[in-house]
Formats: C-alpha cells, sequence, structure tokens
C-alpha cells in the first residue's frame, strides 16, 4: 500500500510539476509571439494614420484652384469621360512659356459624358485620386509626380512626416491590452545588464528606398511576466502539491500508528492474559484442593482467604479498566476540597512497603479542588510504580510538597533504574508499557500512567517526568490551588 501512495504521490507530484513547466513554456511563447505581433500591427496603424494625414493634404491641394486645374472631356475613342490635372502655375523658370506637364485618365465606375468639369464630377475626382491612386502609391512607398508642382508637394510632405512615437506608444499598449498583456515597455530604449524582452525591429519609413528608420520595443522579462500574471495559479499548484504531500505523510502516520497501536493492544492483552490467569489459577488450584481434601478449619480458612485474595485481586483488575474507560468521557465531579498533605500520608499508609517512602512536607494548607477518589488512585499509582519497578538495595522514595504562586507542585523522587529519555513521552499512553521482550517478571497492563494524565488533565494540571541525580526518576505533578 505505501509503495503504491509513494507512486500516486510521486505522480501527482510530477504532473503538477511538468503541467506548471509546460503552462512556463507557453505562458512565455505567447507573451513574446504577441509582444511583436502587437508592435506589427501599432506600427501599421501609425503609418495608416500618418498615411491618411497625406491624403487629407492632397484633397486639399486638389481642391485649391490657385495650385491644380482639373478638367475633363471626352474627346477619345470611346467618348469615356476623361479628367486631367495640371499645375496653374509652372514649377520651373524653364517651363514658363511652355505649357505645364499633365495627367488624364478615366474613372471606370464614372458613366456620365461630361465636356465641362462640375462640382460634383470634381469632388468625386479628387475623392478618387486621393483615396485610390494616391493612396496606392503610399502603400507602395513611392512618389509618382503626376505634375511637377504636385509631386514636389507630396515629396516635401513625405520629409516633414516623422513617426510619431507618442501616437504609437498609445497604439502599441492598446494592441498589447487585447492581447491581455499587462506590462510596461519603453520605445527604442535598451537597458544594459538587464534580462528585458527586446522585440524585432520594425522599418517605420513611408518612402522608397526605405530609410533605417527602425522601431522596437523592450518590456519586462517573461520570467518576471509569468511569475506576476500566474502567482496564483502557481500558489495553488504549490499548495496542491503540499496538501497532497501532507495528506501522504499524514496517511503512513496514521498507518504507523495503526501499526504501533496493534503492538500496543497485543502486548496490552498479553499482559492482561498473564494478570488474569495468575489470581484465576490460584483460585483453581485452591478450590481443587478444598474439594479432594478435607483439611482442618484452620487449613480451609487458609484456603478461603487465599481465594478471597486472588478475587479481590481480579476485581481490582477489572474496576480499574473500567475507572480507566470512564474517564475517557470526563464525566466526574470536581468540586469537592481536597488536602493533597492528608491525602498523601493516607495513600502511604495503605501501601505494604510505606517504610521507604519519605515526606518533606509541613502541614500546611495544600487544598485543591477537585476529586478526592481519582487523585488518591493517582498518587498511588505513581507510589505504587516507584516502589514495584525499584531494583535499588535500598529503595528510597521521597515526596515533596510546595506552593508556587497559585498553584501546589508536588514532586515523587525515586532512586530506582531511571526511564530512557525515549520513553519518556510514550509512558503516559494508554496501554504502553517499558520494552521488555515477553517477560512478565512485573505486574501492570499500561493504563496507570495513562490514567494519571487524564486525571491530572482534568484538574487543569501537567504531569511530567525527569531524571533524579545520581540516578532515578522524579515524577511532577502541577495543580491549580
Amino acid at each position: 500500500v505505501l509503495v503504491l501512495m509513494s507512486f500516486c504521490v510521486l505522480g501527482i507530484t510530477g504532473l503538477q510539476l511538468y503541467w506548471n513547466y509546460q503552462n512556463y513554456k507557453t505562458v512565455v511563447a505567447n507573451f513574446k509571439k504577441d509582444a511583436n505581433n502587437a508592435l506589427v500591427v501599432a506600427v501599421d496603424r501609425e503609418m495608416m494614420q500618418r498615411r491618411g494625414e497625406l491624403v487629407t493634404l492632397v484633397k486639399t491641394w486638389l481642391a485649391d484652384t490657385s495650385f491644380i486645374n482639373i478638367e475633363c472631356n471626352i474627346e477619345n475613342r470611346d467618348s469615356s469621360t476623361v479628367f486631367t490635372i495640371q499645375d496653374v502655375h509652372p514649377r520651373y523658370e524653364e517651363d514658363k512659356n511652355r505649357k505645364a506637364k499633365s495627367y488624364s485618365f478615366g474613372i471606370g465606375y464614372f458613366k456620365k459624358k461630361l465636356k465641362k468639369i462640375t462640382p460634383e464630377a470634381k469632388k468625386l475626382f479628387i475623392n478618387h485620386f486621393a483615396e485610390r491612386t494616391f493612396k496606392g502609391d503610399l502603400e507602395n512607398g513611392t512618389i509618382y509626380y503626376y505634375t511637377q508642382g504636385l509631386g514636389d508637394s507630396i515629396s516635401k510632405a513625405f520629409e516633414k512626416s516623422e513617426f510619431n512615437k507618442t501616437r504609437f506608444a498609445d497604439f502599441y499598449k492598446n494592441e498589447l491590452t487585447k492581447r491581455e498583456i499587462n506590462s510596461s515597455f519603453k520605445i527604442n530604449s535598451l537597458v544594459q545588464n538587464t534580462d528585458q524582452f527586446i522585440t524585432k525591429k520594425i522599418n517605420t519609413s513611408l518612402r522608397r528606398p526605405y530609410n533605417k528608420e527602425m522601431i522596437f520595443a523592450s518590456l519586462e522579462n517573461p520570467n518576471q511576466y509569468y511569475l506576476r500574471e500566474m502567482k496564483w495559479l502557481i500558489i495553488g499548484s504549490v499548495l496542491l502539491i503540499g496538501i497532497t504531500i501532507f495528506c501522504f505523510y499524514y496517511t503512513i502516520k496514521t498507518l504507523l500508528n495503526q501499526t504501533k497501536l496493534v503492538a500496543i493492544k497485543n502486548q496490552f492483552i498479553s499482559n492482561m492474559t498473564h494478570e488474569i490467569n495468575t489470581p484465576l489459577a490460584s483460585i483453581q488450584v485452591t478450590t481443587e484442593a478444598l474439594q479432594q481434601f478435607d483439611p482442618e478449619p484452620a487449613t480451609r480458612k487458609k484456603y478461603l482467604d487465599i481465594i478471597l485474595y486472588q478475587t479481590k485481586k481480579l476485581n481490582d483488575l477489572s474496576n480499574e479498566i473500567l475507572e480507566n474507560a470512564k474517564l475517557e468521557t470526563l464525566d466526574f465531579s470536581m468540586e469537592e476540597s481536597v488536602d493533597l498533605a492528608v491525602l498523601i500520608k493516607n495513600v502511604i499508609n495503605e501501601l505494604d512497603n510505606h517504610n521507604s517512602i519519605e515526606t518533606n512536607f509541613d502541614e500546611s494548607d495544600f487544598l485543591v479542588s477537585g476529586n478526592r477518589i481519582h487523585l488518591t488512585r493517582s498518587i498511588a499509582n505513581i507510589l505504587e510504580n516507584a516502589i514495584k519497578y525499584n531494583t535499588a538495595d535500598s529503595p528510597k522514595i521521597k515526596i515533596k510538597l510546595a506552593k508556587s504562586n497559585s498553584n501546589i507542585l508536588l514532586n515523587i523522587e525515586d532512586n530506582g533504574p531511571g526511564i530512557a529519555d525515549e520513553f519518556k513521552t510514550k509512558i503516559f499512553e494508554q496501554f504502553y508499557r517499558i520494552p521488555t521482550g515477553n517477560m512478565h517478571n512485573i505486574k501492570g497492563y499500561g493504563l496507570g500512567l495513562s490514567y494519571v494524565k487524564k486525571v491530572i488533565a482534568q484538574h487543569k494540571g501537567s504531569v511530567s517526568v525527569s531524571d533524579n541525580q545520581p540516578y532515578g526518576t522524579i515524577f511532577s505533578i502541577n495543580l491549580p490551588s
């Protein structure tokens, strides 16, 4: 299962990374392509604007009767109307004594036959000449001298018509916006030692032979653009990968915990089996002896005492398990005033080996609000552990009580073998016992310290364990007074 889950997580993570990488390449490539295409369109729009201005000028010149003379006639083979344009005044001194150059042509869609120009025909001719004939020349980048004066004027207008960078910048910004590119840019500007993107260069000259009037734009680095525009998508992908990895980690942790719980459960069952079998075997043997023999009254009483004692052990065991289970609901009274000094001395008096216990506190007020029964069992549990797990030749247990601000601190110190650091946090877990293999030299079933922790927590206190010097263990209980 773990192998399959690992492959799934790696697959999902790999696909996310691959998708982000492909998306990155697509966004960067589109950014470069759109930036160049927008430049081409913006240059075309600016050049069209200049051509439009020249077309307007030509219309003005053609309409000026003091500059250009427009006539028409039908003196040709098919008797169609032919329009003629001619300079009103010769442009050069040597042309003054001869007729100025003229240009004649017909308009295919003009069907009227006119021997003399009319205002309507003149307007139609001017629009046709400027919008079609002259505009076609502009698009080819040529200047045709239909008359000397008109040609000279157009040539001068070409020279004055310069590329308008301000207007172009507006067009370029508009084209970038159409392509959803929200990036700052500079025209014909290079910044050294930067990773800015430079578009291709485009000639902006209107007239052949084209001059090297090149235009280009510099934009922000495509990588920075990608990070800025796609940041939420990137963050979402990172979060998705993170959540996937976390879920994988959490699942593995849960599986390991389940495995650990199974091992603890099996150990608990083994310990409980041992703890139950011992008194049951004793009861069985004693009962069989009573059945098979007819002992004296004194012997009979001794056997019955054994049965009673072992029965009490079983009863205590079942009660402790039930009490521990009840703690899961945290349902017990907490309104009793308990004097810890008195409670501890009562607990000591009930223990079998209480002679090894030393107290270090006076009879001053150590009152806490809580449950006397559960506090008694908790302290008794720690003291019993300190006695039964102590392997010293001269076991010594010291109990200290002290007040600290609004809290009461209880320390139970022993000179036993101590607890390894790796087990100090685990001993408070339910069913946990420090590993000893399959040996059951000391009775126990991993409920005592978990019971203590739950009781103290319900009293809004804390319990911890530390090393005693030079050896041994200190259990510290902190309770609000």
